[in-house]
């Protein structure tokens, strides 16, 4: 009886990954298309100060997500155990708990806003006058209050159940909608100021759907009272959280500040590339935390190293695949993206291979950052994220005044590149106990394969400056580097080629026997 317990668990969290990964890239792959068509119109239509403005701004905002002190990653750690024995007195102590966290923070950003409408025209150097700059402001921050406000909390309790492929349906409902009316407002000439705020009006529409999906399937009782804090752990994710905020967001604000607003867009059109593909494939691991965390809250330790082994070598493999195609194609994408437009030099080669390279690393941290986020151990690895963020506003902020762009891409690249190897080594001795030898030999097969892949599709080159010819250009990339990634993992490691190759097959076998069924 134990047994079919078991298998039936099994099945039930392959079910919900499988949906979780699906929705998830479907969303990111949307987000992507849509990321394309909106900037590609406001360059055309409104030049690239506008466009570095608006990109300055959002950065600006999205600083308010620094005090949130990384509740919301210890939010969802807390709720794991919980949910796995279905304990809807303790998910409804940590969800109000959180509630009033949140809602002082929605507060706390009203005054920031407020602040920011006083003081950012004055300190950014540009051509639009304050108001022009001030309501842009006000209407772009409206989607960040109602996130804040009550949109989050519901978003992580569906993450820490494996139900987020609910979310990521809002997500791409919303994304599509709001992408379609604002073509439709920029082709009647709308103002920049309107077409933002159409944009906050719309993602409105999710929080609210999150709120009704939640209160409708979940029992939570919104007015307990609790005596002793639910969330364990509250306070200890602030290192993490700030070293991902300054990781993801120092740069645009380094270059606003030290650079200009012409750098700030030619850093946003190749942050667009490299983020959309950083995205896409993070999606497919949106889904693996609340799974890994489950496992370790339950201590399934065999399961959880058998699951981790193949995270890390399919990670890893699939970021190499990814970014090196990414690294061959961004700089003839950006040709093909901004041709017609001449006000800035949109075309940064040695900038182009940096960037793409720091968020590569990024990716490859992926599998000991999910282990450590899933175990919870945010207060023993809270140094490693302060030296990290520190790493990386040094650099950036030394080199770029000497090399403008170049220098924030190498500070992001050296912080990573120092993470990734400290997570790894945490990982090894706390929770998977194997050889730090592991690692390395899975980096250096990364790089041979990078470094072989990018030299050999280096030979290919774009006829015309089209889109139908980059096109053409990536599936002989795709081909060639695909190739040679499955030609050095056949080496290194044939066993799990070899048993991933019969598990899709597998997979593959069973859809179609069941009519599409998973």
């Amino acid at each position: 009886m134990s047994r079919i317990i078991y298998v039936g668990q099994e099945i039930v969290r392959e079910k919900k990954l499988v949906k979780n990964t699906i929705s998830s890239l479907f969303f990111q792959m949307t987000t992507i298309v849509c990321g394309f068509i909106l900037p590609r119109l406001i360059l055309q239509q409104f030049g690239s100060q506008v466009n570095g403005l608006i990109n300055s701004i959002t950065q600006f905002l999205q600083i308010i997500a620094f005090l949130e002190l990384g509740v919301g990653a210890v939010v969802q750690s807390s709720l794991y155990r919980p949910l796995s024995l279905n304990d809807n007195v303790q998910v409804s102590c940590i969800i109000v708990s959180a509630d009033r966290f949140f809602k002082k923070l929605a507060q706390i950003l009203v005054l920031y806003v407020i602040a920011l409408v006083a003081v950012y025209p004055f300190i950014v150097s540009s051509e639009f006058g304050w108001l022009y700059t001030a309501t842009l402001i006000m209407a772009i921050s409206i989607s960040f209050f109602s996130q804040y406000y009550f949109g989050v909390i519901d978003r992580l309790l569906l993450t820490a159940d494996q139900r987020g492929y609910i979310q990521y349906n809002a997500q791409t409902f919303t994304l599509v909608l709001n992408t379609v009316v604002c073509v439709i407002f920029i082709k009647v000439g709308t103002s920049i100021q309107f077409l933002k705020l159409t944009t906050s009006l719309i993602y409105l529409l999710r929080p609210l759907f999150l709120r009704f999906y939640v209160n409708k399937h979940y029992q939570i009782d919104r007015k307990i009272k609790y005596g002793e804090e639910p969330i364990k752990q509250k306070w200890n994710g602030v290192a993490q959280h700030i070293a991902a905020i300054v990781l993801d967001h120092t740069d645009n604000i380094v270059l606003t500040m030290f650079d200009s607003l012409s750098s700030v867009s030619i850093y946003s059109v190749y942050f667009l590339v490299v983020n959309g593909v950083k995205q896409l494939f993070m999606s497919m691991t949106n889904g693996v935390q609340a799974l890994v965390g489950e496992m370790w809250a339950k201590q399934e330790i065999e399961q959880l190293i058998e699951i981790f082994s193949w995270m890390e070598w399919i990670i890893h493999t699939g970021t190499t695949l990814v970014f090196c195609c990414t690294a061959i194609l961004v700089l003839p994408f950006v040709e093909v993206y901004t041709s017609g437009i001449s006000d800035a030099n949109y075309i940064q080669p040695v900038f182009a291979l940096l960037i793409v390279l720091a968020n590569a690393m990024h990716c490859l941290r992926l599998p000991y950052n999910i282990m450590i986020l899933a175990g919870g151990h945010y207060k023993q690895t809270q140094h490693n994220y302060v030296i990290a963020a520190g790493i990386n506003i040094a650099i950036s902020v030394l080199m770029v005044r000497k090399v403008g762009l170049i220098g924030v891409a190498i500070g992001t690249m050296i912080a990573m590149l120092y993470q990734t190897v400290w997570m790894a080594w945490y990982d090894s001795k706390n929770f998977i106990r194997w050889s730090l030898i592991n690692f390395f030999k899975q980096f250096a097969i990364d790089s041979l394969v990078f470094i072989l892949a990018y030299f050999s599709c280096k030979l290919f080159a774009i006829d015309e400056i089209s889109y139908i010819d980059w096109i053409f250009l990536a599936c002989k990339v795709l081909a060639t580097v695909f190739c040679i990634e499955v030609f050095v993992n056949l080496i290194f490691y044939r066993t799990k080629c070899v048993c991933l190759f019969c598990k899709v097959r597998h997979v593959v076998k069973r859809i179609k026997s069941t009519g599409g069924e998973i």
